[in-house]
């Protein structure tokens, strides 16, 4: 019997408990009209299910998150015995191997024997375990569900224990997304601190070389990469800053047009079209960028007589633009259409003209929410990486021309992590610095951000 099918069953089980947990509560809230419960029927048949399925359910997720770890350690011990030394390799080879024959996909021609026991054993270990786990969860089920229906009562005071499950469940949820930000947070610094042990933190901060290639022998060439960061990030704020050159006033005069000169028709079709341009695929960017933008730009630089690249800065930086028109015209937007209406017709009944009102009434009203905009835009464009791979290139060019090719920091940790790595050199160790350093740069961007929004803030009625 498969184990999902016991969280269907306590399902079941909890459905039936809130419908005769509602019926209690209607039956003696019929028996005597005098007699007003505390609260209404449907809060007593929800706590009635919720003390049914939730300790069940949790007996059901944990036993997932550890049987596996327990039944293959007891197999194993049986196999390797207590006082034998094993290799760590060879340890996780033979729980492969051990978990390839129990899924049944262990393709070699002979099997060892012991392991072929051993994985009978955990099979048959597992079913009993399932079966046990069914006869716990079904009891845990039936006894919390009786329990809360024979307290059932006028007074009992349901509704707030149902909020209170909830508000439980609420912040267990927020903790998840704050440790989980925490986690990758520590990861990063850890492997991070690593990196930094083998690299000088200033050579990496302020070298302008950046060749991460490492030779596995100490005789052959290149045996001691470069690790400088000065021109990642220099392609990486080039890129941005082009992108962002196209996007800001077109997204902004996009906004300002939709919001206060188009009319309703033209921009109930208008806007969602131009939204579509953020649900566009990056790789379809990637591709509109290599095959289009970038003969253009080298035919009309030929023509011009002017050197450029196959892969430059300058076409990725242009279809990047494109592709964050929507998050800062469609944000614009939505701020400048909550500027209050009392602020145009205060600025029209002075004499203000419409173009007058926007520039010196309406902006300055959204200019938080157009600068978060902005910001938010810019992130987009720092974290891109599709655009630059098939448009920029790869090569690390401390360069100012955008005419050349050049990479950024989201390129490069891609480019470390392809394939398999050893997690112990320099080279791998190199992405991880690099994302602490991206991190630290989109946070510092969102304090800003923060500090705008904070000091140009206004509250109005």
């Amino acid at each position: 019997m498969s184990p999902n099918l016991f969280v269907v069953f306590t399902l079941t089980l909890s459905s039936l408990a809130y419908v005769m947990g509602k019926k209690k509560a209607f039956a003696f809230a019929s028996k005597d009209k005098s007699v007003r419960p505390h609260s209404r029927p449907g809060y007593y048949g929800l706590l009635t299910a919720l003390w049914c399925g939730i300790p069940a359910l949790l007996i059901f997720a944990v036993w997932q998150s550890l049987s596996d770890t327990v039944l293959t350690n007891m197999v194993l011990g049986a196999i390797v015995g207590h006082g034998d030394h094993v290799d760590t390799a060879q340890l996780n080879l033979l729980v492969n191997d051990l978990r390839n024959l129990v899924a049944g996909n262990f393709f070699s021609g002979e099997v060892d024997p012991q392991l072929q026991v051993a994985a009978s054993r955990y099979i048959a270990m597992e079913r009993i375990g399932n079966l046990a786990l069914a006869v716990v969860m079904f009891t845990c089920a039936m006894v919390g569900g009786a329990f809360i229906y024979s307290r059932i009562k006028p007074t009992m005071r349901a509704r707030n224990h149902v909020e209170g499950v909830v508000k439980v469940f609420l912040i267990f949820c927020s903790a998840i997304a704050i440790l989980t930000t925490v986690g990758i947070v520590l990861s990063v610094i850890f492997e991070s601190y690593r990196f930094f042990q083998q690299v000088s933190v200033f050579d990496f901060l302020f070298g302008i070389k950046w060749s991460p290639q490492m030779a596995i022998r100490a005789d052959q060439a290149g045996s001691s990469g470069s690790f400088g960061a000065i021109p990642v990030l220099a392609g990486t704020f080039m890129i941005s800053g082009i992108a962002m050159a196209v996007a800001v006033p077109i997204g902004l005069m996009a906004a300002v047009y939709l919001s206060e000169y188009a009319g309703k028709r033209f921009r109930a079709i208008v806007k969602p079209l131009l939204e579509i341009l953020a649900g566009v695929p990056t790789v379809v960017y990637g591709f509109f960028a290599a095959l289009v933008v970038a003969p253009l730009i080298r035919n009309a630089g030929v023509t011009f007589g002017l050197s450029v690249s196959s892969e430059s800065a300058l076409a990725a930086g242009l279809v990047m633009g494109v592709m964050i028109i929507p998050f800062v015209s469609s944000l614009s937007d939505d701020v400048i259409n909550a500027v209050p209406q009392s602020l145009r017709d205060g600025s029209y009944g002075l004499g203000a003209t419409k173009s007058e009102t926007i520039t010196h009434v309406i902006l300055p009203a959204a200019l938080p929410g157009i600068v978060g905009s902005i910001l938010l835009a810019a992130s987009r464009a720092i974290g891109e990486t599709m655009i630059v791979v098939m448009a920029a290139g790869l090569s690390a060019n401390l360069t100012a021309n955008p005419l050349q090719a050049v990479t950024t920091v989201t390129v490069q940790i891609v480019t470390l992590l392809v394939g398999d790595q050893e997690f112990d050199s320099p080279k791998t160790l190199a992405a991880f610095a690099l994302g602490l350093l991206l991190f630290v740069i989109t946070l510092i961007l969102n304090v800003i951000a923060l500090y705008v929004v904070r000091k140009y803030r206004e509250e109005y009625e």
